[in-house]
């Protein structure tokens, strides 16, 4: 009998893995971007509020789903497919691995590594070993001992919230209230206009929190721990945008913030105790929370294309759990893998944003299915989410202001991308389906 995943994950980890994968790299210059976008102070402030609480109910359809599908692990390729759009499903996993899952590893990896050579001078060609070796660190600890790696990420977690409460800790009492009140941007956008564009420039940061979900099938008492952890984690989240945001605005005058690219690092050289060493400290920072978060990417990530395989849509090797530490530790080795070849290839952000668009819209269908799963019979949650008609449509929603606006960011990039992925998915979908009806036959 061949290994399988075992349940050995707590709540801590679970929120862990959304917190950590959701607070990371694009916190550092997202508080500019909603500026720009608010062209206020206020609504700046009121955009990180409401496009967190809109997340709410997305957090809650997915805990739903989680605890209905609680043996296997996967994410949004699991609810796609159960909803019964099993090829749509596939092409969502296919993307996933292809255009996002690998290179994501590298580009995190490769980010982190970057701040490390802002404080200690490093060639191109070290700044890409050293990524590989994180990379392949996490790799062994992913490995080896999913117990170890989620108290690993649970750490890193509560270590990469220190700076941002440093910040909000030392800035809250230099808050300058002119600096808040003062009238919008000439030119910006107001009243609801804006606070709509500031609310859809805030949905990259809260991004991210169902990752918990493509690892449920190693969450202990899935029914309890799904909801706590996902609705923990996007308070906790909403609280602490809100606040850095407040705190941000009251410290950096609105025109500076919104033309800022580093915006931490502007208003910690606004605060005693770090003005000094700003630049310093936004780096150690950026390099404690982009580490955290690449670990939890290789943590979760490589689930989707496990459960692919064990469904025999996917080559069989990524199925394999190791015997000793119940682990997919193929999926896992070969993500790390490709992730280091792709270390050394240039233009990976450009690559990855081909298929943001088309990734984007897993979101959204995940969202769809659960009038789908409502429909099933033997669809039997173990939690159900209140209201779920008001929190499935309100999700939708909210989960097509960030595929709209990225199609109207890169509509071709897109396009052609969504191409790209039936042209080549739906050849590989037929050959494994093929397969599958082979071996049933026999």
């Amino acid at each position: 009998m061949s290994a399988t995943l075992e349940k050995k994950l707590g709540l801590g980890t679970a929120i862990a893995l959304s917190v950590g994968t959701t607070v990371g790299a694009g916190i550092f210059t997202s508080i500019s971007e909603v500026a720009g976008a608010s062209g206020s102070a206020i609504i700046t402030i009121l955009a990180f509020l409401i496009g967190g609480i809109i997340m709410i109910p997305q957090n809650i359809v997915m805990a739903e789903l989680a605890t209905a599908y609680s043996n296997e692990s996967g994410g949004h390729y699991v609810y796609i497919k159960n909803a019964g759009w099993r090829k749509l499903a596939f092409l969502c996993g296919w993307a996933t691995f292809w255009g996002n899952d690998t290179s994501a590893i590298a580009i995190v990896a490769l980010s982190a590594v970057q701040y490390f050579g802002w404080l200690v001078p490093l060639s191109p060609l070290a700044i890409r070993i050293i990524a590989i070796v994180v990379i392949l660190a996490f790799m062994y600890l992913h490995v080896t001992s999913v117990e170890g790696a989620g108290k690993f990420q649970t750490i890193a977690t509560i270590i990469k919230m220190v700076p941002f409460l440093l910040i909000i800790g030392i800035g809250i009492f230099y808050i300058r209230g002119d600096y808040i009140s003062a009238p919008v941007i000439a030119g910006a956008p107001v009243g609801i206009l804006a606070l709509l564009a500031g609310i859809s420039a805030t949905s990259w940061s809260y991004d991210g929190m169902g990752a918990c979900c493509y690892m449920t099938a190693e969450i202990k008492d899935p029914k309890k721990t799904m909801p706590r952890a996902l609705i923990f984690s996007v308070i906790v989240i909403i609280c602490l945008y809100t606040i850095l945001s407040t705190v941000i605005t009251g410290i950096l005058p609105l025109g500076d913030l919104s033309a800022s690219t580093a915006p931490l690092a502007d208003a910690a050289s606004r605060l005693p105790l770090l003005g000094n060493i700003s630049g310093i400290f936004v780096a150690i920072s950026a390099i404690i929370v982009i580490t955290a978060a690449c670990s939890g990417t290789i943590m979760f990530q490589p689930r989707l294309e496990y459960q692919m395989a064990k469904d025999g849509v996917f080559f069989n090797f990524f199925g394999k759990v190791h015997e000793k530490y119940k682990t997919p530790y193929i999926s896992i080795v070969l993500q790390c893998v490709i992730a280091s070849v792709f270390v050394f290839l240039s233009n990976i952000r450009e690559l990855l944003g081909y298929f943001t668009l088309v990734l984007l819209l897993k979101n959204t269908l995940t969202f769809v299915t659960i009038f789908a799963h409502h429909r099933k019979p033997d669809y039997n949650p173990l939690w159900r989410a209140p209201w779920w008609v008001f929190m499935a449509v309100v999700s939708i929603l909210s989960s097509l202001i960030l595929v709209v606006s990225t199609f109207l960011w890169a509509p071709i990039a897109g396009l052609i991308c969504g191409l790209l992925v039936v042209a080549t998915g739906m050849p590989a979908y037929y050959v494994w389906t093929k397969k599958q009806k082979k071996a049933t036959d026999v």
